[in-house]
C-alpha cells in the first residue's frame, strides 16, 4: 500500500469518527496501537478536525465576547498540536530513511512529506464537509450544482496531492531527494519572544 492510502484511509476513518458525535470536546478514541505512525496519522486529523469546528463556532457574529477569546485560546494551542504533530510525523520518516545513501546530486524538496500529508488530512475534512453540502435539500438547486463542481476539484487535488506525496517518499527513499525538519519556531505561543507578553515580566 501506497502512504498516500494509508494516510487517505485514515484520514477518512477520524473524519467520519469525529462526525458521529460532531462535538469539539468529543474524547478522542484512536483506535491504533500508541506511537505508531497510524495512531499520529489518526491523531493528526482528528485535531484538524477540531480545529475546523473550532474556526466555523467562532465566525457565529453572534458569539459572546468572552467565549470567543475563550475559543481562541484553544485555537491556538490546536495550531500548537498541529504544529508539534507534524514535526513528529517528519522525524519518523527521518529515521526510517536515515540510513539511505543520499545520492550526489540530490535535492531537497519545497516541503517535507509530513507538511504535504497535513495539507492532504485538510483535503479530507474539505472533501467531506463538501459532500455534504452537496446532499442539503434546504437550499437552492445552484447551490448544490456549484459544490458539486468544486467537489470535484478537491477530489482530483486530493490524488494529485497522494501522488506527489508518494513520489516525495519514494525519492527519499531512493536518494534522490533528501530532508530535514525544521522547527516552527512560533513567536507568538513564547513568553521569551512574544513582546506583549515578556513585556509583563
Amino acid at each position: 500500500m501506497n502512504f498516500s492510502n494509508l494516510c487517505n484511509k485514515i484520514f477518512l476513518q477520524a473524519t467520519k469518527d469525529y462526525h458521529v458525535t460532531d462535538s469539539v470536546d468529543a474524547t478522542i478514541k484512536n483506535p491504533y496501537e500508541l506511537k505508531t505512525i497510524e495512531y499520529y496519522l489518526y491523531l493528526k486529523n482528528w485535531i484538524d478536525a477540531v480545529q475546523w469546528h473550532f474556526e466555523d463556532i467562532i465566525r457565529d457574529p453572534n458569539i459572546d465576547p468572552i467565549a470567543a477569546l475563550k475559543l481562541k485560546r484553544r485555537i491556538d494551542k490546536s495550531n500548537q498540536d498541529r504544529t508539534d504533530l507534524v514535526e513528529l510525523i517528519d522525524s519518523y520518516f527521518l529515521d526510517k530513511y536515515k540510513s539511505v545513501k543520499i545520492k550526489e546530486d540530490a535535492t531537497i524538496n519545497t516541503e517535507s512529506p509530513a507538511w504535504a500529508i497535513d495539507r492532504l488530512s485538510i483535503l479530507t475534512l474539505k472533501i467531506y464537509h463538501m459532500d455534504e453540502e452537496t446532499k442539503r435539500t434546504d437550499t437552492s438547486k445552484e447551490h448544490v450544482a456549484q459544490c458539486k463542481s468544486k467537489l470535484n476539484v478537491l477530489l482530483e487535488q486530493q490524488k494529485d496531492l497522494s501522488t506527489a506525496i508518494d513520489q516525495l517518499i519514494e525519492d527519499i527513499e531512493a536518494g534522490r531527494k533528501y530532508m530535514k525538519v525544521y522547527k516552527q519556531m512560533k513567536m507568538y505561543n513564547d513568553p521569551n519572544l512574544n513582546p506583549v507578553l515578556y513585556a509583563k515580566k
